[in-house]
């Protein structure tokens, strides 16, 4: 049978995997798209999107509680474990099923299968029907990651839930163990504290949230904990001692090791790339602690064979490996992309409050040599939160005291996911404190805090 042959050949089918096939393929491109589980990959099917549907459906439950302080009345207030997250999976179903659409609106040609590369130029895919030869000058690998599993605190579905088991429980803990506090981490344990798990978060580092600005991590604690949440930082789970119903954690804090008892545990402690079994190293592919090393174009160095995404590393978001999807197609179709700039990509968690972030924290200003200047406006000064009953919460602003280049941007509050692409915007046209200054914020929003930290930032603020 003769190998198909193509302009470009992605290897999984996530966010980085489909939008680069989806611009290929309007680029005049011929493409092919590999899978072997999910259209969609992770972020779609047991990441960014389900957890996101739970996550309002905590937040709903939270405002019903919270009827009385909107003067309104709702009794017997209760939830459906299974409703909710019948609903999580419907969101996600629905988003699955359009990615195939799209690449059939696209004219990308899709193999549900295992893809590996035996030699340069060559994918090999191994589908129910059989095996598909593919060649193409383009392979672009963009096979994702999945959870990092720690010796003796491994996944068993039961007492100990990786994400996966985490979106579909087999039940509503009553005392939850979360080992680690990036965005996973933390929007697990938002969403079982908010429908009333003791939820229990250990880190490692020295504070939770640890990729974010200091200050905003300190404010995260205090609302977790004013939430119930019990919140131990250089902490590490030594051993998990697994029993009929019931796990004893060995938890080591300051060299003293002290026993507590759960009936679940959710390891969230960071991610390993899908490297195994392509033939990557056979090609001459560098991999660095199982991420593939990549320039600033997702170039493996290996000709034609590019990598992006998770599997190249971070910052491990989705609008990452999207972008960079984008400008691999338009660098094989002959462009000439712009290469992704790590430091502009936001960050958001969705946990309650709301965490958003861009750019350099105020220590990492600091620590590259930059004389800054910090602004810091509180949603309590601002009437659209007030009247949201969200009064809880800040903007900080970071700027170089020299250019007054926006050097980064760091939120905590109510819909601060969304508000925070304005300050992205802002960086990517090399905004200046000025611009930001003489840009009218329109009234009543929580947005307004965006222009009134600026204006903290040069002792102008009008509202504190």
């Amino acid at each position: 049978m003769a190998a198909k042959s193509f302009d470009m050949i992605v290897i999984g089918a996530g966010p980085g995997g489909y939008v680069a096939a989806i611009r290929g393929a309007q680029l005049g491109l011929k493409v092919a798209i590999i899978e072997r589980e999910h259209m969609g990959g992770i972020c779609l099917n047991w990441g960014c999107i389900p957890t996101k549907a739970l996550l309002r459906s905590s937040e709903v439950f939270h405002l019903m509680n919270h009827a009385k302080d909107y003067g309104l009345s709702a009794d017997n207030i209760s939830y459906d474990l299974d409703a909710v997250v019948k609903r999580s999976r419907g969101v996600a179903k629905q988003l699955n099923s359009g990615i195939g659409h799209l690449m059939k609106k696209n004219k990308v040609t899709t193999f549900m299968g295992e893809a590996t590369i035996p030699a340069k130029g060559k994918v090999s895919v191994k589908t129910d029907k059989g095996t598909e030869e593919l060649t193409s000058k383009h392979i672009v690998v963009a096979t994702g990651a999945r959870a990092r599993e720690l010796p003796g605190l491994e996944a068993d579905g039961d007492l100990v839930w990786t994400y996966k088991h985490a979106l579909q429980p087999p039940r509503m803990p009553k005392k939850l163990l979360v080992i680690g506090s990036g965005a996973i981490g933390i929007e697990f344990a938002s969403f079982y504290n908010t429908l009333g798990a003791d939820t229990t978060v250990v880190e490692v580092m020295d504070r939770i949230l640890p990729v974010e600005d200091a200050e905003i991590s300190g404010f995260a604690k205090k609302a977790f904990q004013k939430q119930g949440m019990t919140i131990m930082e250089k902490a590490m789970v030594k051993q998990l001692d697994r029993a009929k119903g019931k796990v004893t954690a060995h938890i080591e804090v300051g060299g003293k090791v002290t026993k507590h008892d759960f009936d679940s545990v959710i390891s969230a402690v960071g991610i390993v790339g899908n490297v195994e079994g392509l033939g990557l190293e056979a090609l001459g592919v560098k991999i660095d602690r199982t991420h593939v090393v990549t320039d600033e174009y997702c170039r493996t160095g290996v000709d034609g064979l590019y990598a992006i995404g998770d599997v190249a590393g971070a910052p491990w978001l989705a609008h990452k490996a999207s972008h960079e999807g984008v400008m691999i197609a338009e660098l094989i179709a002959g462009g000439k992309p712009h290469a992704v700039k790590p430091e502009s990509i936001a960050g958001c968690t969705y946990c309650h409050p709301q965490v958003a972030s861009v750019g350099l924290t105020e220590a990492k200003a600091k620590e590259a040599g930059y004389d800054i200047k910090v602004g810091r406006f509180p949603f309590i000064g601002n009437g659209k939160a007030i009247a949201l009953g969200e009064p809880e919460g800040m903007v900080k602003t970071v700027f170089d005291a020299k250019t007054g280049e926006l050097l980064g941007a760091h939120m905590i509050g109510a819909e601060v996911t969304e508000m925070i692409q304005g300050y992205v915007v802002g960086r990517q046209l090399e905004t200046t404190e000025e611009d930001l200054m003489e840009t009218v914020f329109p009234h009543p929003t929580l947005s307004e805090m965006m222009h009134e930290s600026v204006l903290d930032a040069y002792d102008r603020a009008l509202h504190i």
